[in-house]
Order: C-alpha cells, then sequence, then structure tokens
C-alpha cells in the first residue's frame, strides 16, 4: 500500500525539476487542447506545441531523468554509422526518493498514453492536419519513455553484474589470502 503522501509535491528532493518535467508536458498537452478548441491557427499552435515538446524532450533526457531516478540516455553515431544508445545510471548506493520516482515513471509512460488518445480523436473527428503534430508528441514521448525503460533495465542487470562481480572477487580474494596465509604460517 502507498504511503498517504506519496504523490505530495512537497516530498520531492528536486521539487523544481519536477516542476519543470510536469510543466512541459502539461503546457504542451493544454495548448494543444485549448488551441483545437479556441482557435482556428493551426500555425501557430503548431510551433508553440512543438517547441514545448522539444523542450521537454531535452528536459526529460537531460535533466529530470538524471535528478530524480539517477537515469540518463543519449544516442551516438559510430564511425561506420551505426547508431549506439549509451545509458548511463547513477551510483546504486544513491537513494531514488520514491516520490520523485512515482511522478516521474507514472507521467512518463501516461504522457504518451494521452497523446495516443488525441491521435485516436483527431482520426475520428478527420482533423489530419492536427494529427501531424498528435504523431509528432507521440513519438518524442514513446521514445523517452522507451529509453528510460532500456536505461533503467541496464542500470539494474549493470548493478546485479557489479554485485556479483564484487562477491566473486572478494571471494577470490579470501580465497587467496587465506591460501597465502595458510602456507606461511601452517608450514
Amino acid at each position: 500500500m502507498a504511503e498517504p503522501n506519496a504523490w505530495s509535491f512537497s516530498l520531492s528532493s528536486h521539487p523544481v525539476a519536477l516542476g519543470f518535467f510536469l510543466a512541459f508536458r502539461l503546457a504542451a498537452l493544454l495548448t494543444y487542447i485549448f488551441g483545437l478548441i479556441f482557435t482556428s491557427n493551426f500555425i501557430l499552435i503548431f510551433i508553440i506545441v512543438v517547441l514545448l515538446l522539444a523542450a521537454d524532450f531535452w528536459n526529460t533526457k537531460n535533466v529530470t531523468g538524471r535528478l530524480l531516478v539517477g537515469l540518463r540516455w543519449w544516442n551516438e553515431s559510430s564511425p561506420n554509422g551505426d547508431s549506439i544508445w549509451v545509458f548511463e545510471s547513477a551510483d546504486p548506493q544513491r537513494v531514488i526518493n520514491a516520490t520523485d520516482s512515482r511522478f516521474f515513471w507514472t507521467v512518463l509512460y501516461s504522457t504518451p498514453v494521452v497523446w495516443g488518445l488525441l491521435a485516436l480523436l483527431a482520426i475520428l473527428r478527420f482533423e489530419l492536419i492536427w494529427l501531424s503534430l498528435v504523431i509528432i508528441a507521440v513519438i518524442l514521448s514513446s521514445t523517452n519513455a522507451m529509453a528510460f525503460t532500456r536505461c533503467d533495465r541496464f542500470g539494474k542487470a549493470n548493478g546485479i553484474a557489479n554485485s556479483m562481480l564484487a562477491r566473486s572477487s572478494r571471494g577470490l580474494m579470501q580465497r587467496v589470502a587465506g591460501g597465502l596465509i595458510s602456507r606461511v604460517y601452517g608450514g
């Protein structure tokens, strides 16, 4: 069972980062929805929403993910042109704030779903020009969700491997030291 105040913004270790994370996502969604309802100026709404989505994408990828859950990712190109995904996770000893983690993962996964529902609505209303904007939003938010999911799995797998390596090397060192001590003092 969750803590009673698990969703309290005041429990965040990084309230400014969490605020920007939520603000960029909500601003893009609300600008799209209110722009759809109150104006017919597609170009203005398109530019504003794309700028908000780009700011959200960069902020989530480079700042919020690192501060709230200790994860960061990027993509590099190898000399032969292959795409290489690079995942970075915080020190396994770092304690991740439960509130920050809960907000981050819930909002990260729910945003592509909301944009997907808006895409379905645009299709049903035959507003295909607005659908182009929603597809951009789905792609950007889904890319961040997928990359952070991979980064989290990589971090956990890396933590398990490091733990096993530390235990096995510690066991090896104990056996070697024990063998040396028994040879020196045992005769």
